[in-house]
């Protein structure tokens, strides 16, 4: 299975709009950052992991062309508002995309895009919507789809909990500020985890900053752990340089191969 980094910036992204910090003016493009999402990709089939705002762009710079299904952390903006990128794979495929949401998230899902989902909206002769399969999960459940097999996790994220999940070697927790024990339980001993990492020093009430990160990755004790959901107050290099020797920052485009754990691109 290969993981590919679409996007591994938080809701502003980098640079940011009006930033002249060294970040956001910085060469290196490892210091770019889009949106945060994540593709999955085995024997031919991707499962997407969110529909960030830049899901286009991010799609075509990675040289991805048809999408099997769609894993949906939370319904935060950053992570959802790219949806009707999907459009082109239910026109292409004359068929409904599958999108797993949990069900807390549902209701709220469908009366943000009663467009795509409320049969009673009527739709617009001269425009294309996505068709979308919405299947709803619950923390704790095995999931299959598209030939990906997902056990979902739960974890506290202000005001909502954000899914992650483990598929064989690799967990994935997008959007956090603890790791409940039941999802420990679950992630213990994967070759992959990633992670996300806002900064360095000050907490913030709903994410790790990178002292969290690191220190729950270590109660993970993943053979390599990428940090993801980065800000503009973090360089690239200065990060990679203060981690230890297993765990790295994440950037757009970046490609691991899991089982093992190794940097393809």
């Amino acid at each position: 299975m290969r993981l590919r980094f679409l996007g591994t910036g938080t809701s502003f992204g980098v640079p940011v709009v009006g930033c002249n910090c060294p970040v956001c003016q910085s060469g290196d493009r490892r210091n770019r950052r889009s949106r945060h999402g994540l593709a999955l990709e085995k024997d031919g089939r991707v499962l997407l992991v969110d529909t960030p705002t830049e899901l286009r762009l991010q799609l075509l710079e990675a040289g991805i062309d048809h999408v099997d299904a769609v894993f949906i952390t939370h319904p935060h903006a950053d992570h959802v508002h790219g949806i009707d990128d999907l459009r082109v794979f239910s026109l292409r495929g004359k068929r409904a995309v599958p999108m797993l949401v949990a069900r807390e998230h549902a209701d709220e899902f469908r009366a943000r895009f009663a467009y795509i989902f409320d049969d009673s909206v009527e739709p617009d002769p001269a425009t294309a919507t996505p068709e979308i399969d919405l299947r709803t999960f619950e923390a704790g459940d095995d999931l299959e789809i598209a030939g990906f097999r997902v056990r979902a996790l739960a974890f506290p994220h202000g005001r909502v909990r954000s899914f992650g999940f483990r598929s064989g070697g690799l967990g994935v927790i997008v959007d956090a500020k603890e790791i409940p024990e039941v999802a420990l339980a679950v992630l213990k001993g994967v070759d992959v985890l990633v992670i996300n990492a806002l900064w360095w020093g000050d907490p913030h009430p709903s994410h790790f900053n990178v002292e969290e990160a690191l220190a729950a990755a270590g109660r993970v004790g993943a053979k390599r752990t990428y940090l993801t959901h980065l800000t503009h107050r973090l360089d690239y290099s200065e990060l990679l340089a203060g981690l230890p020797d297993n765990v790295l920052p994440a950037f757009d485009g970046l490609v691991v191969e899991i089982d093992p754990a190794r940097v393809v691109r």
